[in-house]
């Protein structure tokens, strides 16, 4: 194989979203569940193996990928501050990832002593707690529906200011009503809507739908969006398909509060790697140098605090 991708030289990559497993040590109940469960990613026995450092770089191939945020994937849930121990030791051996999103179940009366625990790593920069719920159950992640509504849930949320974390919010258009209360509540709180908002129903009031709440959304600015996970929810993704969801959040969020990234290894299982980064690339061609800048580096350097690294 030749370094044949062509790639700017002045447009450096952040991946925003990424995550590394280790299934023969550590504890995922939902990679090692036999049978698999049904999830709207489809079939996941593809990915039920090993996703390192090593393997990350693989994918990365000659791509400039200078950073990356490692995002919680349901480690032990008895002992999630092991995966962010884990990964600390990691980025300093290796250099990835350069900081973790890590898990709380923010409505547990003692998730302030789980905050504290992801905390002493320094390179913690956020908190994911998956709260998607769907009326089919093969489209929940476990979540209860209207979590978000719930005082100890909310309590849990407004501790994240004490502990100068983040939040990865990742829901289906429905529950975005939902999300705007919080962002209102809480507008000193930076969050991070996961996955362009999980456009699952792909039929044309589907997709109007999404596009309406995506934009109630859009009106606070301590939310950003991370552009990836495309590929969850359109398997047979093509560079047409995809191209006007990547359009309509940039056009509504903003060059300044977007950011690209890969949701690998999940979204190993619908392509590679570089003809991910290629078709982002190829959809913002007419953008200027400077918007690119920020959509593949700046803005998650800025929001994920990534500059603060040692």
């Amino acid at each position: 194989m030749t370094n044949h991708i062509i790639w700017p030289e002045n447009i450096p990559i952040v991946d925003a979203h990424h995550h590394f497993w280790n299934i023969e040590k550590n504890i995922y109940p939902w990679l090692q569940e036999n049978p698999p469960p049904e999830l709207v990613c489809g079939d996941i026995t593809p990915i039920r193996k090993n996703y390192l450092v090593d393997d990350f770089k693989n994918d990365i191939w000659v791509l400039p990928v200078k950073k990356s945020v490692h995002i919680q994937c349901d480690w032990d849930p008895s002992y999630t501050v092991g995966e962010t121990k884990w990964l600390q030791t990691k980025s300093e051996s290796t250099g990835f990832p350069t900081a973790m999103v890590a898990f709380a179940e923010l409505q547990n009366d003692k998730v302030e002593h789980t905050l504290e625990g992801h905390s002493q790593f320094s390179n913690t920069r956020g908190i994911r707690q998956i709260l998607n719920w769907h009326e089919d159950p093969v489209l929940t992640f476990g979540a209860p529906k209207g979590i978000m509504k719930t005082e100890a849930w909310r309590k849990g949320f407004s501790l994240l200011k004490k502990y100068n974390l983040s939040f990865d919010l990742q829901i289906y258009p429905h529950q975005m009503n939902e999300a705007v209360k919080i962002a209102t509540m809480f507008p000193d709180i930076q969050i991070i809507l996961n996955h362009c908002g999980m456009p699952v129903d792909r039929t044309a009031d589907g997709i109007n739908y999404w596009r309406k709440e995506i934009k109630l959304l859009a009106r606070h600015e301590n939310i950003a969006v991370k552009i990836s996970g495309l590929g969850m929810t359109d398997h047979q993704w093509t560079l047409g398909s995809i191209r006007p969801f990547i359009l309509d959040v940039i056009d509504i969020f903003g060059t300044e509060r977007c950011m690209f990234a890969s949701n690998f290894p999940v979204d190993r299982l619908y392509g590679r790697y570089s003809v991910l980064w290629l078709s982002f690339l190829e959809i913002v061609k007419d953008f200027s140098l400077g918007e690119k800048q920020a959509l593949f580096h700046d803005n998650a350097d800025s929001i994920y605090r990534l500059s603060e690294v040692n």
